[in-house]
């Protein structure tokens, strides 16, 4: 019987001595004990150019694991290309500082002087990156983020968000995915959900963090191999009002996470989504 490879975390950091412990004490071998291979590209036999076989080996790995200390431009450059080919990233740094402002919405531990903080710290982050790991291997579907956006609809007394949500969903393999048979998307507190101007389904969450779960129709019932679909949806909740005599303002910012979850016909999938934009009233 054929068994899934291990799961591959390449790791980002300054080759400096003072991050050696980071490394073997706070990184590696928490992810060992995860049965997680993590692995730095000076240890690494190759006959190709360095640079070259860093973006390879960020094509292959699972997780990319990197560490933002000291805002070493290699690593930040690394990152980004991280970034766009779509890679489950873990940031570290000892410094938050360290950490972009258009990246503090994404996943990071801050561990200060201690490796044992890091190594508290980073075993949570990387069970969570195995489990979404694990998620796509089993049901040979992988949701990756293609747009989120945000409106702001305001009237004399209230504020309402409107976010725009394209989640693309890929099949990477060689055989067909796992048959969808329903879609949960999970909010917190007086969100709806509509999709194709209809409003969406919704009951209580049966996960504790969230308050709702509303049912999407799922734009296909399986992915064939190397198989593509989008799902699209809308949420709306009021903002702000004005009923107090608090002043509205022209845009808020909507951050957070949410699940969307696939229900298949090999199990259940929860997928984590990240949001991060900014709802603008749209002037004419």
């Amino acid at each position: 019987m054929q068994t899934e490879p291990d799961i591959f975390a390449f790791v980002l950091m300054p080759f400096a001595s003072e991050f050696a412990d980071v490394y073997r004490l706070g990184i590696k071998e928490p992810a060992a004990a995860l049965g997680i291979r993590a692995e730095r590209v000076d240890e690494q036999i190759f006959a190709e150019g360095i640079l070259d076989r860093i973006y390879r080996q960020i094509n292959l790995a699972d997780i990319v694991i990197a560490d933002m200390s000291g805002q070493n431009a290699n690593v930040f450059y690394e990152v980004g290309f991280a970034h766009a080919k779509d890679k489950l990233c873990l940031l570290l740094t000892n410094n938050a500082a360290d950490i972009p402002f258009d990246l503090k919405h994404k996943r990071h531990i801050v561990y200060g002087a201690s490796i044992q903080t890091l190594r508290d710290q980073i075993t949570p982050g990387l069970q969570w990156a195995k489990s979404q790991i694990d998620n796509i291997r089993k049901s040979r579907i992988r949701i990756t983020t293609k747009n989120i956006s945000g409106d702001l609809e305001k009237t004399k007394w209230t504020a309402y968000a409107k976010i725009s949500f394209e989640l693309d969903l890929h099949n990477d393999s060689n055989v067909p995915s796992a048959e969808i048979e329903s879609i949960y998307f999970y909010t917190g507190n007086d969100w709806k959900v509509f999709q194709n101007e209809a409003t969406c389904p919704s009951t209580d969450s049966d996960l504790p963090t969230f308050k709702h779960r509303h049912f999407l129709t799922s734009p296909i019932k399986r992915l064939p191999r190397s198989g593509w679909a989008q799902l699209r949806f809308r949420t709306e909740r009021m903002v702000a009002t004005a009923f107090q005599g608090q002043e509205l303002k022209d845009s808020y910012p909507i951050t957070g996470q949410s699940v969307l979850r696939l229900v298949t016909d090999q199990g259940h999938f929860d997928y984590e989504v990240t949001i991060d934009t900014v709802v603008d009233s749209m002037l004419f």
